[in-house]
């Protein structure tokens, strides 16, 4: 069986029993380890730490034709073999949780977004999320005070949840974002996405005093309505419509 360079564990990870109908390769009695490593073409990488290898000090880093670092690898897991992968992203995106923890509620929620995971938001922002057990309790409070809604990506241009649904497609989570997290009036709503929202618990709070979602400027100064008009095609109706306008005077638009 393979081992870490850096550790010397076994490069597997186990799928909880409940999950073995997906992964039934490999059983055991309390679930099923699938393939869970990284081979780097130089050698191992602890690289959210450093882009030198921990055994050898050899630099595993590499640019693209535009200049752009990355650090390509085979990784092997649940998904299958990916030979060239770019683990920089990821593992720059782990650096930066490591020193901010309490934000890991909000790059889960921008997945979702990206994703298209209706119900997985709702329990995030509903707090039915399991507990990151890995964080101080000071860590744990600052994660409760950040607004997730609202969050815009450090990592990420400053993107919000709506942006990232927008440039992915995501219909029902603008939807649902500007249900909860924008001043749109109900009556401008199809009735299906009220109903789905009510059969999800979806909850909409006042929003007097909150900033209106469709308000927020990526750092390339666009709200996410700037963004679908860049993108067109299945956003023209929603342009049109001007249900993604900034609302900041208090003036309804007609939709």
């Amino acid at each position: 069986m393979s081992q870490c360079a850096a550790c010397g564990r076994p490069l597997t990870l186990e799928i909880d029993p409940e999950e073995e109908d997906e992964y039934d390769q490999n059983a055991t009695a309390s679930g099923t380890e699938v393939p869970d490593s990284v081979e780097l073409t130089q050698c191992l990488l602890d690289a959210y730490e450093m882009i030198q290898c921990p055994k050898c000090a050899k630099d595993v880093s590499s640019h693209t034709s535009s200049g752009e670092e990355q650090v390509l690898c085979n990784l092997n897991n649940e998904g299958g073999l990916q030979e060239g992968f770019d683990i920089l992203p990821i593992l720059k995106e782990e650096s930066y949780l490591k020193a901010f923890p309490e934000e890991r509620r909000c790059r889960a929620f921008l997945e979702f977004c990206a994703e298209g995971d209706v119900g997985a938001i709702l329990d995030l922002v509903n707090g039915e999320e399991d507990e990151d057990v890995s964080m101080s309790s000071n860590e744990a409070v600052a994660a409760k005070s950040i607004d997730v809604l609202r969050y815009q990506d450090p990592m990420g241009s400053l993107s919000t949840g709506l942006h990232v649904a927008v440039s992915n497609g995501r219909e029902e989570i603008v939807w649902l974002l500007l249900f909860l997290a924008s001043s749109l009036e109900l009556r401008y709503f199809p009735p299906d996405v009220l109903e789905a929202a009510r059969t999800l618990g979806a909850t909409r709070e006042e929003q007097t005093g909150k900033l209106d979602i469709r308000v927020l400027e990526d750092s390339n100064h666009r709200t996410a309505e700037n963004l679908a008009q860049q993108i067109g095609g299945m956003w023209e109706p929603w342009i049109q419509s001007e249900r993604l306008r900034p609302v900041m005077d208090g003036i309804p638009r007609i939709v």
